[in-house]
């Protein structure tokens, strides 16, 4: 119910998170939010952005794709395939709100301490 709230106000926040733990560090849930952010108030349309991390994210875990296709889903419901898509990265284990190298350093202490990881599958 949080996240839905979030990204129904803030769209942006989810985004960013999401898309740092897609490029698994390489950009940060700030830089990624802001440009979701002026492409939105450009253009209007940011989803032409963000169906790209649906693709990779898609990639990265070996999720099918359904038959509408991922930016086909994001221009539909852009707030419903970005709360999917966080989601899908929770139930892989990660904890959305400390980004990529906090879930790195988390998974580091808990392989030394034994814990098994997660993973699961993009569901609705």
């Amino acid at each position: 119910m949080k996240n839905c709230c979030i990204t129904c106000w803030c769209p942006c926040i989810t985004f960013g998170q999401i898309a740092e733990i897609v490029d698994k560090g390489g950009s940060s849930c700030g830089a990624s939010g802001a440009l979701y952010t002026l492409i939105a108030c450009v253009i209007g349309c940011p989803c032409f952005y963000s169906c790209f991390y649906r693709s990779k994210m898609r990639q990265q875990y070996m999720l099918e794709e359904s038959f509408c296709g991922d930016c086909m889903i994001h221009c539909l419901c852009e707030g419903c395939a970005l709360c999917q898509e966080h989601r899908e990265l929770q139930n892989r284990g990660y904890d959305m709100s400390i980004g990529w190298h906090g879930n790195v350093e988390r998974r580091n202490k808990e392989a030394m301490m034994g814990r098994p990881v997660v993973e699961g599958s993009m569901s609705r």
